[in-house]
């Protein structure tokens, strides 16, 4: 039971409760370890208060929560930035947005640069993918609507920047006509 009969919040925080919140977050989200620290510390502070000295005494018992569900395989930071890796390229977001958004995830630069360099193994350049499926997403280069022109271009460059994109990937992107032309960017000459 969670909250007592007279309305209040009960103080007591146990290896229990916390084992609830931490299961309950994983079966609707993956996680880092590092992610699923900083959710239950926040649960906590937000039941307990900042001030509080129970919301001290919680952190050693987080702590072997997330060691023990590290050992037993329900956290795994390496499959954890793999997956997060192959989704963020497969949505069009570039090499950096992606690494940047595993290290806000409190992944480790190892796990990180080993996650970059499994988007390699599977094409031999990660951003130009990604910045292919971030035009078609954005109706931008071979897939816009509209004529176009060096105003729409420059936007268009801008977009690309701001996702993370290097001018020269936007301006090869930007530079094919048609999606025939996108194809044989990422997979070469069709020979037949």
């Amino acid at each position: 039971m969670d909250k007592p009969s007279d309305g209040t919040q009960s103080a007591a925080i146990d290896a229990a409760l916390l084992e609830k919140w931490a299961l309950f977050y994983l079966e609707r989200f993956a996680s880092s370890a590092e992610n699923l620290r900083r959710v239950l510390r926040r649960r906590v502070l937000k039941r307990l208060g900042p001030g509080a000295e129970e919301t001290r005494s919680a952190a050693p018992l987080i702590d072997a929560l997330v060691e023990r569900y590290r050992a037993a395989g329900l956290l795994d930071d390496a499959a954890y930035a793999a997956g997060r890796a192959r989704s963020g390229l497969a949505r069009g977001h570039s090499v950096r947005r992606i690494a940047a958004g595993l290290a806000a995830k409190g992944v480790g630069a190892d796990e990180v640069s080993a996650a970059i360099e499994g988007l390699r193994e599977n094409a031999p350049e990660p951003d130009l993918s990604a910045a292919i499926a971030f035009a078609r997403r954005r109706r931008l280069g071979p897939y816009r609507t509209a004529a176009p022109g060096p105003e729409r271009t420059n936007r268009e460059l801008g977009a690309f920047a701001r996702a993370g994109f290097s001018r020269r990937i936007a301006e090869t992107v930007l530079a094919c006509r048609d999606e025939a032309e996108l194809a044989f960017l990422t997979d070469g000459p069709v020979s037949g």
